[in-house]
C-alpha cells in the first residue's frame, strides 16, 4: 500500500487565506518599515546612477549607518570613492531619514 495525501472533497475546501494584514501587522511587530524601505531603495538607485545602483544591495539600516552588499570588490570601492556624494543625494532626497554612513562588503 503507497502513502497518499488525504483529500478533501471540493464542498469541504477552504479558499487561500490573504496574508496582507497578517504581513503588515508581523513587519510590525519585528520593527520593519516597508514604505521606508521602499522609499531607500529608490533614494539609492537614484543616488548610485544606472550604473553603480544594479551592483548593490541594501543589507541592513542600523541607527544611520546603511550597510551594502556589492556584487564584486572593485563596485565597493567605487562606492568609497563617492560615498560623499551619494549621502548628499540621499541627503537630498530623504531629508532627516537619510543615512550618514555607507558601509559596503562584498558578497
Amino acid at each position: 500500500m503507497s502513502w497518499r495525501p488525504r483529500s478533501r472533497r471540493p464542498d469541504e475546501r477552504r479558499p487561500p487565506a490573504r496574508v496582507g494584514g497578517a504581513l503588515g501587522r508581523v513587519l510590525d511587530e519585528l520593527g520593519l518599515d516597508v514604505e521606508r524601505t521602499r522609499r531607500l531603495d529608490a533614494a539609492l538607485a537614484a543616488a548610485l546612477g544606472p550604473e553603480l545602483a544594479p551592483h548593490f544591495e541594501i543589507v541592513n539600516l542600523r541607527g544611520r549607518t546603511l550597510e551594502l552588499r556589492a556584487d564584486a570588490p572593485v563596485y565597493s570601492q567605487e562606492l568609497a570613492l563617492c560615498s560623499a556624494a551619494v549621502l548628499a543625494a540621499l541627503r537630498e532626497r530623504l531629508g532627516a531619514e537619510a543615512p550618514a554612513e555607507l558601509r559596503s562588503r562584498v558578497r
